[in-house]
């Protein structure tokens, strides 16, 4: 069992562009305009094509095609878009590990990312954050296949039950995907929230700090994992994340959302 110091010196770190850095800070940032957005994503051809590409699919059924990224963006949406970019840049990443699978890696992660962004607001963190924050919660699965695959089959052995992954991770490797992926949004310059919001997902109440957007993000994972979710699922979250973040149990179970209706870019 390693360090996370020792873990991080035998892997190397997926690879980013400027672009997407760029585009993904901007996304979890409620003062970017449209403008703003699609400037950045013209430096990017691939992103900008994959952008153009699923507007003018069947998925969306229009009568024209969209030719502008003003049009594709407004039709796509923001959290598209950062799924697109992000997809982007570590679609490699993902396709050279034995093991993880691909679908199940993303429907997770977009799930995760729909009911953070769907949790955030009443707790006080703006949507855009919540979304991009669960989104990345996975992430750190990409270097545990990469160091450790046959630790990541012990991770992903069925059944799948909430919270289980990360008491897996923590037994067999001392640390949690969502520390993880912390310490590459840290190398990344994503914003410190974002970075203590995944460094406490898995254990938001912890003795060194609580952490709001951790505490979203672990209601979300845990929603994320559990099959079939619905409004009968709140009763199975902790409750003492549930009251430190001083959500209404009657507002979460009238505003549950619909998953089938997330993003996914599986």
């Amino acid at each position: 069992m390693a360090d996370l110091e020792s873990f991080f010196a035998g892997v190397r770190l997926p690879v980013l562009s400027p672009v997407t850095v760029d585009l993904i800070s901007m996304l979890s940032n409620e003062r970017a305009t449209m403008d703003d957005i699609c400037t950045v994503i013209s430096k990017e051809p691939a992103i900008a094509a994959r952008l153009l590409k699923l507007a003018n699919s069947s998925q969306f059924g229009l009568p024209r095609s969209v030719g502008l990224l003003e049009d594709a963006v407004t039709l796509v949406g923001l959290e598209r878009v950062g799924s697109l970019a992000i997809g982007a840049s570590l679609s490699s990443s993902i396709h050279e590990f034995a093991g993880l699978d691909r679908h199940r890696f993303w429907t997770s992660a977009m799930h995760c990312a729909g009911y953070a962004q769907w949790l955030a607001p009443p707790a006080g963190i703006p949507a855009p954050t919540g979304w991009l924050t669960g989104m990345m919660l996975r992430l750190g699965q990409l270097l545990i296949a990469q160091a450790e695959p046959d630790i990541l089959q012990a991770i992903e052995a069925l059944p799948v039950i909430p919270g289980v992954r990360w008491q897996r991770e923590q037994h067999l490797l001392g640390f949690t995907e969502g520390q993880i992926t912390a310490e590459m949004a840290a190398h990344w310059n994503f914003p410190p929230q974002i970075v203590q919001g995944l460094r406490h997902a898995a254990d938001p109440m912890a003795e060194d700090g609580f952490s709001r957007l951790g505490a979203v993000i672990h209601l979300a994972g845990l929603l994320a994992e559990t099959q079939d979710a619905s409004p009968d699922s709140i009763e199975t979250l902790p409750w003492d994340v549930i009251a430190a973040l001083e959500l209404d149990i009657r507002w979460m179970r009238a505003s549950f959302p619909d998953r089938e209706k997330f993003v996914n870019v599986s």
